[in-house]
């Protein structure tokens, strides 16, 4: 027998954006995308100290309305959706009965209240993206409609300390109000409605005439989330980087997450973590009845083996890396799940699971990077401290 041919990777609506401007493409979570444009530090800079522009359309797309949608939604995350405000937005987790960790996402409320019906908008990571919709249907009552808008949806994710001024620059909007962790739709062209934002269109087709708009980020800066048609995606991004926003990749988006100590899925998490493990305790809200509660009820009650801790390392110019060996008093005790150089602090750094008796900040450990046992510490998450803008 052949051998099976894998699935060409998936495009997004900015594929030719990527290679106009020069992106590196590869494939990531069955989707092609621009790992760099030229200089993975260079965009860093651009998102710590100016603005930078992710194209994020490869993350799910869904949307889950009706009568019974914030039900749906608590019973199958950690959060307690029924809770959530027009426009306030959660970030959660999808669990196993087991506790552990299947993805984690974000959910925004984006009906204006007042009314029977409740609307979501709901974006899980790529890999995960089918697998979350197919759950939800499974599980949803006959009231409740969940859908996936990839390809006709596209995401824009515009980061930095200059985010919020460019924006209203290209747009005409105040964003003063959009706090953090807030969703709300403006139009898309300057003038037209209330330039500081309004609830209750229907998801995606009141992006025909305004932009649903989200202030969370995976940078640890100012930003914000655009959701747009995939047909208008392409020249909304070429305004952007008229006005000063730089193109960014993976390998800049990952160097950023990394300083704040954000999880990853597929490396902090994969089926074998739960919420508690990874020290994301203050989102799990113990109000209401999901998936995975009684697991982790047991867990909370005699406290997590493991802990995610952050590691830095003492040696200049020894990165570690995925998979680099974690040990202490000459043994090993983990693997790390993510590694590599914070630029603002100048050395490598790294995310692991330690048993919970080493898991104090300051507590020495050893890395071993390229055959050699290097000096390092556990350090206080995240490893960049300072907060984004107001």
């Amino acid at each position: 027998m052949s051998a099976a041919v894998e699935p060409a990777p998936a495009r997004t609506p900015l594929f030719e954006f990527h290679r106009r401007h020069g992106g590196h493409l590869v494939p990531f979570s069955g989707w092609e995308l621009p790992l760099t444009y030229g200089s993975i530090l260079g965009e860093y800079r651009a998102v710590r100290g100016a603005t930078g522009i992710f194209d994020v359309s490869h993350m799910g797309i869904l949307t889950v309305d009706g009568g019974h949608a914030g039900e749906l939604l608590s019973r199958r995350t950690v959060a307690n959706v029924t809770k959530l405000a027009p426009g306030q937005v959660r970030y959660t987790f999808f669990l196993e009965g087991t506790g552990r960790i299947v993805d984690d996402l974000l959910v925004s409320r984006i009906d204006a209240g007042g009314e029977v019906e409740r609307r979501y908008v709901v974006v899980p990571n790529a890999a995960r993206a089918v697998e979350i919709e197919e759950i939800l249907r499974q599980h949803r009552a006959p009231d409740t409609d969940v859908r996936r808008w990839n390809g006709a949806v596209a995401l824009l994710a515009v980061q930095g300390p200059g985010s919020r001024a460019l924006l209203e620059r290209r747009f005409g909007w105040t964003l003063d109000a959009l706090g953090s962790y807030r969703a709300a739709f403006f139009p898309r062209t300057s003038g037209a409605g209330d330039p500081g934002g309004r609830l209750g269109p229907t998801f995606p087709q009141g992006l025909e005439q305004e932009l649903f708009v989200s202030r969370t980020g995976y940078t640890g800066e100012l930003g914000y989330e655009l959701f747009v048609p995939g047909t208008a995606a392409d020249e909304l991004a070429e305004s952007l980087v008229a006005l000063g926003a730089v193109p960014c990749g993976l390998g800049a988006r990952d160097t950023l997450r990394l300083e704040k100590g954000y999880l990853l899925s597929g490396q902090e998490f994969h089926r074998d973590r739960s919420p508690l493990e990874a020290g994301q305790d203050r989102f799990v809200e113990f109000d209401h009845p999901f998936v995975g509660r009684d697991a982790l009820e047991k867990e909370r009650a005699g406290g997590p083996a493991v802990r995610l801790v952050g590691i830095e390392v003492g040696e200049a110019g020894a990165i570690p890396r995925h998979g680099t060996p974690v040990l202490a008093n000459g043994t090993q005790i983990a693997l790390a799940t993510s590694g590599g150089i914070a630029p603002a602090l100048g050395h490598g750094v790294a995310l692991a699971y330690l048993p919970r008796e080493l898991a104090a900040p300051e507590t020495a450990v050893e890395l071993e990077i390229r055959g050699r046992r290097v000096a390092g510490h556990v350090a206080r998450l995240p490893f960049l401290r300072r907060s984004p803008a107001p």
